[in-house]
């Protein structure tokens, strides 16, 4: 099958809505995130440490929830 000049501006739009979306969500992951100090910051690491410390079975990979 030929690939036509409506089928490529297809795909680049495709394309683009999903770099915008993938921007977006970034953008609304980063407001989400709550700022913190540098004195909450130390009193995070005393209480619980660096993620260093923890054993690998410790975290959930949640990168496939995220991909876009």
């Amino acid at each position: 099958m030929r690939k036509t000049a409506q089928d490529d501006l297809k795909k680049l739009i495709k394309e683009s809505i999903r770099e915008v979306l993938r921007e977006e969500r970034l953008g609304l992951c980063e407001i989400m995130i709550p700022r913190v100090s540098k004195k909450e910051m130390s009193e995070i690491h005393s209480k619980l440490g660096s993620p260093a410390d923890y054993r690998k079975d410790d975290f959930t990979d949640m990168t496939d929830w995220v991909k876009g």
